[in-house]
């Protein structure tokens, strides 16, 4: 198979099960033992080949019955519904991870996912407040996610963390918030209160560029 060259910016969240933190981020096993969550982002600016991703949004719900690097994970895209065929199939192609470099997100991915199921093709609204850790996603009938900042348990303020991963391979920099998650799809659960992250990044077939 022919790789083609391909690049994603934009906005990037991952919401999961876990406490605030993310033990994955710093290799632990998940703090209920599985991990369920999705991950995903709006492209501000992107490209597969010649097809064009501009203002799509794309995510995938996730479920792994022990620490992600165990392996034996389920996992739903979820496409933007606007999307035309060719941009479709870019997006399913991408998240293949046939078009990446071994250690990359997207190849990583494919190595601990042993079943996937047929992508949906949906409306999602997406908001999102980098910087005020705030979002929503919403594909109706598929998902539900609301994500806001930490609250200080004694005084009720906002409480804010970022954690740095110079060498991470889903993003670099990441507000740390709570979650709520409704997965209503092939992969159903539900989350009260979880980990958020929100970030910024731009990743291409080598890795991230930022």
């Amino acid at each position: 198979m022919e790789r083609m060259d391909w690049r994603l910016k934009g906005d990037w969240i991952k919401n999961c099960n876990c406490a605030f933190g993310c033990p994955c981020d710093f290799n632990a096993r998940p703090t209920e033992g599985s991990c369920n969550g999705l991950m995903g982002m709006r492209i501000e600016e992107g490209h597969f080949g010649d097809v064009r991703l501009d203002g799509l949004s794309f995510f995938t719900m996730v479920s792994f019955p022990g620490p992600l690097h165990e392996g034996n994970g389920s996992l739903q895209p979820i496409i933007d519904e606007r999307a035309d065929r060719r941009q479709r199939e870019a997006l399913i192609a991408i998240l293949s991870g046939q078009h990446s470099d071994p250690g990359t997100l997207f190849q990583i991915l494919s190595l601990i996912v042993t079943k996937t199921s047929e992508p949906v093709f949906a409306p999602i609204a997406f908001e999102f407040d980098f910087e005020g850790r705030r979002a929503r996603v919403s594909a109706p009938g598929y998902l539900e996610a609301e994500t806001k900042p930490i609250l200080n348990p004694v005084t009720g303020a906002e409480h804010r963390i970022a954690v740095i991963m110079p060498e991470g391979f889903e993003h670099r920099r990441g507000e740390v918030a709570s979650c709520r998650i409704s997965s209503t799809g092939a992969i159903r659960f539900e989350v009260p209160l979880g980990h958020s992250s929100l970030a910024r990044v731009e990743q291409t077939p080598s890795g991230l560029a930022a």
